[in-house]
């Protein structure tokens, strides 16, 4: 063959091979192949509420992005602890995550408010705050900082636990160390109550509890059980003094990248992933519950009187962290 028609020859084969390769490029995108993938943050065990919502959350948005997105779940907090999560998520380093209210309101203060003790009636009453106009407001306020809000967790009620000695009153309290997460507020509320505040890491609890380098923490039933802290803090007060949600965010600066129907598909998502959440975490309360009565835990509740005096006692909080809320505050007591 002449080297002329071995030109010719190769020209029609390089430009079937790119046609070919721009078809074949093609129909990988009509069909959901062109993947791109994003890293979500949990710190819970695989089989908690929260990180099995992440799974339903990440299955649903491949699923209606015809395998487009892919979003892998990091749990046990193996991206970090939640608020160098949180910092990360600020430049886009991490994609996606559930975190604390805690943590995420050292970065937007206005989240205090749904922080404060006694906030809200009951369970039913929260979840008619925030699944209404004043939940979207504060989805929305944490874009000055860098994440989107997607949708609200629940995380029960908390209460507090100790090692020392079971609590009826609140002279009770007093002088105990209590565990509480890195933030003001918490602390505070820790000292008007009388005892002595120790902010430190949820990892570290577990081993401050059994050396007596805290007396004890507060946090959910299901957390409770999951830790094990029951082992070694064996006293539960089921005060129920707040109702701290849980927000799942987005960076915003992989928010702000997504197409506008990719955006919709991913709030979608994010809220029905809410819901399967909340039902998760109703029945994991009923059964961390059991367990830890079945393994000798002893609960108090407070008497109508001395809850008043708990809440008396906590009440000067909301002036010193809300008081530029207050209109805010108003609006989620009117709510029925």
């Amino acid at each position: 063959m002449s080297r002329k028609w071995f030109l010719i020859l190769y020209f029609i084969l390089a430009i079937f091979l790119v046609s070919c390769t721009k078809q074949n490029q093609k129909e990988n995108e009509l069909q959901g192949q062109n993947v791109v993938h994003f890293r979500y943050a949990e710190n819970q065990p695989v089989d908690y509420p929260t990180t099995q919502a992440a799974y339903y959350f990440a299955d649903q948005v491949r699923k209606k992005s015809n395998g487009r997105i892919e979003i892998e779940v990091f749990y046990d907090a193996k991206l970090g602890d939640e608020k160098s999560v949180i910092e990360q998520m600020r430049f886009g380093a991490i994609d996606f995550a559930r975190v604390s209210l805690s943590p995420l309101a050292e970065f937007s203060k206005s989240l205090n408010v749904l922080q404060l003790p006694y906030l809200y009636r009951n369970a039913e009453h929260m979840w008619k705050v925030l699944d209404g106009n004043i939940g979207d407001e504060f989805l929305a306020s944490v874009q000055s900082s860098g994440l989107v809000g997607l949708s609200w967790f629940d995380a029960g009620a908390r209460s507090f636990y100790n090692s020392v000695r079971p609590i009826h009153t609140l002279e009770d309290m007093k002088g105990l160390r209590i565990r509480v997460q890195e933030s003001q507020l918490m602390m505070d509320m820790i000292t008007a109550l009388g005892a002595n505040p120790t902010a430190m890491a949820y990892g570290e609890v577990y081993s401050s509890l059994q050396t007596g380098v805290i007396d004890g923490a507060e946090n959910n039933w299901p957390s409770y059980e999951a830790t094990r802290h029951f082992e070694v803090a064996k006293y539960f007060l089921d005060d129920e003094h707040t109702r701290i949600p849980e927000m799942q965010i987005v960076s915003k600066i992989i928010w702000d990248n997504f197409s506008d129907e990719d955006q919709d598909i991913i709030k979608e998502c994010a809220l029905e992933s809410a819901k399967v959440e909340r039902q998760l975490w109703a029945e994991k309360v009923k059964v961390s519950k059991a367990t830890v009565l079945n393994n000798g835990v002893i609960v108090t509740e407070l008497s109508n009187e001395e809850k008043q005096k708990f809440q008396e006692a906590t009440a000067p909080l909301s002036t010193q962290f809300a008081t530029k809320y207050r209109p805010m505050i108003e609006r989620i007591k009117a709510t029925f």
